[in-house]
Formats: C-alpha cells, structure tokens, sequence
C-alpha cells in the first residue's frame, strides 16, 4: 500500500508542478510579472512532489491509526493545510528589487491549492490498491 500511495504522490505531485508552471506562464503573459527569480521551476517542482510525498506518509500513517475512514479525515486534513499553507506568500519577504511585489500571492496562493486538486483528482485511479 505505501508503494502505491508513493507513486501517487509523485504523480500528483508531478501534475501539480506542472499545472502551477503552466499557471505561472499565464499569469505572467496576463499580469506581465510571473516572478521567475524567485519562483523558480526547481521550487515549484521541488515544493509540489515534496507536498504529494507527505501527503501519502500522511495517508498511510493515518489509514494505520483510522483503519476504515481514511479517507474523509484525510481529505479534511489535506484541504485544511492547503488553506493554511497559504500565509506563506502573504508573510514573504521579497527582494527590494522585484517591481510589483503587491501580485505575488496573486500568483503564489493558488499554486498551494494544485497539489491537493491534483491528489483528489488522481486518487480514483488507485481506489482499488490504496
């Protein structure tokens, strides 16, 4: 089971940093600041299959403790610190030479939201193993 949630992580994950980049380049052609020096693609990557990953211990461990309902205590959890990850982009401290700082958690708040979205979206897929 812990091998099967691993691959959903990293597949959501992956997904997740795929979305946020592609989200990144539309907010940058829209907006005409997408922050590339400071939200690079390695972090995007890095922090989105980083999130998965723990997502998936955390669904292991806890289908451990909960046995039978996991999975609406896990989804709660998972959105819940979705939500709260998001005081991150408005306590950042940006370089004083980035123009137009005021849209950066513009850009940065939905990007935490992707890697849930991404989890709840594949996690059907492996409903019969996980």
């Amino acid at each position: 089971m812990l091998k099967k949630l691993l691959l959903l992580g990293v597949i959501s994950g992956l997904l997740a940093g795929i979305a946020s980049i592609i989200y990144q380049k539309v907010y940058a052609a829209s907006l005409g600041e997408g922050f590339t020096e400071t939200v690079t693609i390695a972090k995007i990557l890095g922090s989105s299959v980083g999130g998965t990953l723990i997502a998936a211990l955390g669904y292991f461990l806890l289908s451990k403790v909960l046995k039978g309902n996991t999975e609406p205590v896990f989804n709660l959890i998972f959105t819940i610190l979705s939500f709260v990850t998001i005081l991150g982009p408005f306590a950042a401290k940006l370089p004083m030479t980035i123009e137009a700082p005021e849209l950066f958690p513009g850009l940065t708040i939905p990007m935490h939201f992707f890697p849930a979205l991404a989890w709840f979206t594949l996690k059907p897929l492996f409903a019969k193993s996980v």
